[in-house]
């Protein structure tokens, strides 16, 4: 038998509940996909603009880094400009990091978005197996009363058999979908991180200008 063969009379024995489970099994694997391509482009487009964007700041042209800033759709981008902004008044470095940690409230959910979704699918189709599962030992038992004793050993074992595919499916999917949200997970994680680190750099390289400056200007 091929693997097509196998997988065809694998699906068409396992009963009405599998096909709730390869619908969720869909739906999972198009949030998760959706999910790596957005936070692979978020995280090469900061990485990108912020290295072009450091050599301007280190050089003092706070003007020509908001030009760049705000012509990005990078999520540092977003950052910066909050950042540069709250720097048109004077101010603390509490007060632009409170301005820039607003950038970042906005940005944080935007790379969230969706993943717990995948966990959530993982959880319920492994219950819709376990539901699948049970269906079909009622659905054998029951048939296995209505016939004579000689058949009834080779009816249960088929009617086991076809029910544990759903759960079988149901673990088979819902594995890797855990191993997905973990990976999904520990890149938004990594992201995060680098805009923080981003955002403190930022703060040490204006806060290092503006004091060089106001010295300047005393002298």
């Amino acid at each position: 038998m091929s693997v097509v063969d196998f997988a065809v009379k694998f699906f068409q024995d396992s009963g009405v509940a599998i096909y709730f489970s390869i619908a969720i099994m869909a739906v999972g694997l198009a949030i998760a996909i959706e999910r790596f391509v957005f936070l692979r482009k978020a995280r090469s487009d900061n990485r990108q603009l912020w290295a072009s964007l450091l050599p301007v700041l280190q050089g003092g042209r706070f003007k020509e880094v908001h030009h760049m800033a705000s012509g990005s759709d990078a999520a540092i981008g977003k950052i910066v400009v909050n950042g540069l902004e709250r720097m048109q008044s004077p101010g603390r470095r509490e007060d632009f990091d409170a301005a820039m940690e607003e950038g970042m409230m906005e940005i944080v959910p935007r790379l969230e978005k969706r993943t717990h979704y995948i966990a959530t699918l993982a959880n319920v189709i492994t219950l819709v197996g376990l539901l699948g599962t049970i269906i079909g030992l009622i659905k054998g038992f029951t048939a296995v009363a209505a016939v004579n004793p000689a058949e009834k050993a080779e009816l249960l074992s088929a009617s086991i058999s076809i029910a544990m595919n759903n759960t079988a499916f149901a673990l088979s999917v819902a594995i890797p979908f855990l191993l997905i949200h973990a990976f999904l997970q520990a890149r938004t994680t990594e992201i995060v991180d680098g805009l923080e680190a981003a955002k403190i750099s930022f703060l040490n390289v204006t806060g290092r200008i503006r004091a060089e400056q106001q010295a300047g200007h005393a002298h």
